[in-house]
């Protein structure tokens, strides 16, 4: 899994029996910092486009499967002891129906090309999860509902699984059944994106910048004013519509603020919209689990925790998976699900017309 925030790869061997899925080893590999520039750069439109996406998709197949080789080693494992890869891809571009674009113009598009991948490693690749989905008149996001279901449903009571990474997502559990799953809105990538503009660091460590900072109540306004965050039902978003220049364009008509207090405003950007989309879902929630890598942010915990009073909030390692691995797992699982033949979507949360297998199968070499 290479996320919004490409800030690194989450490699994760699973091993699935009855549909259960145990993680037996886990390796995290960083990107380079001249591929995350050109994967910056061409997530924006720009001259050169397919000159650009052409050797870039090619470089990631090769780094996706390079991380694969190195965790095989550090699991002490050969390409013959796997059944297959599941690749999310990084993606480049996500304009779903919830973001204005219908029909055939809407779509996602991840790069890493497959082929190299299988290639590199010889193990049979599946990758593409997101386009059928879309095809069927779906989201393409978010797919990691029906693993969540899975893996922390639970008889008799109704839980929120909350992934924080670039954008954050949440999986609505009743018991057994999937209710609801959708992006929130920004998860990371603002916090991410201003503390890298602010102090060249590529991450709020503890979120402990946000937290020196006041909040700055005409921004939060300003924020929450989004059109995004007034759909209801399934919905899917990305960095297209909340990045830095749109958080520019909303500071330029407000009075000079400390860049602290920025970061504490968008971190409680971040908790509100999880919080809120929770309430508005319907569902009385009384537990929330968090993956991703929110789960690290120790302002971000609190804020969220002070925003969901009366729910209990822990991460998934509560629940016996470790919160860095939660999405890389799910398109293992993912991948599973389409060599079996199943369907890896959930209509109820993508809008799809039906369920359908996703993703393509690229076979391994002899």
């Amino acid at each position: 899994m290479s996320g919004t925030s490409v800030d690194g790869l989450d490699c994760a061997l699973i091993a699935i029996d009855d549909g259960k899925v145990q993680l037996l080893q886990t390796l995290q590999q960083d990107i380079p910092a001249e591929v995350r520039k050109q994967v910056a750069t061409l997530s924006h439109s720009g001259p050169g486009e397919i000159e650009q996406l052409g050797p870039l998709d090619r470089r990631l197949g090769y780094l996706f499967g390079s991380a694969v080789l190195a965790l095989l080693e550090a699991a002490d494992k050969s390409a013959a002891d796997i059944s297959a890869i599941g690749s999310h891809g990084q993606t480049i571009r996500h304009r779903p129906r919830s973001g204005g674009h219908s029909g055939l113009e809407s779509f996602s598009l991840q790069i890493g090309d497959p082929n190299t991948i299988a290639e590199t490693t010889g193990i049979t690749t599946v990758a593409d999860f997101r386009r059928r989905d879309i095809a069927a008149g779906g989201e393409g996001a978010p797919l990691a509902p029906a693993f969540h279901l899975g893996a922390f449903g639970a008889d008799g009571v109704n839980r929120a699984v909350i992934n924080i990474g670039g954008i954050a997502n949440v999986s609505l559990l009743a018991g057994n059944a999937l209710v609801a799953g959708f992006d929130t809105g920004p998860g990371n990538t603002l916090l991410d994106h201003w503390i890298a503009r602010q102090q060249q660091l590529p991450y709020d460590r503890d979120g402990n910048w946000a937290a020196s900072g006041e909040l700055i109540p005409d921004l939060l306004a300003r924020l929450l004013s989004h059109p995004y965050l007034q759909l209801r039902g399934p919905r899917s978003t990305g960095k297209e519509a909340f990045n830095l220049p749109w958080l520019y364009d909303l500071l330029s008509g407000l009075p000079d603020h400390r860049p602290e207090d920025v970061q504490a405003t968008l971190a409680q950007f971040t908790a509100q919209t999880i919080a809120s989309a929770v309430e508005h879902a319907g569902l009385d929630v009384s537990e929330a689990y968090v993956c991703g890598g929110g789960a690290h942010n120790t302002d971000l915990m609190a804020r969220l925790d002070r925003a969901l009073p009366g729910c209990k909030l822990a991460t998934t390692a509560a629940l016996g998976i470790d919160p860095d691995w939660v999405e890389a797992a799910t398109f293992g699982w993912l991948a599973w699900r389409t060599l079996a033949g199943l369907p890896g979507n959930a209509p109820a949360v993508t809008g799809a017309a039906q369920a359908r297998v996703l993703g393509a199968i690229y076979p391994g070499g002899s």
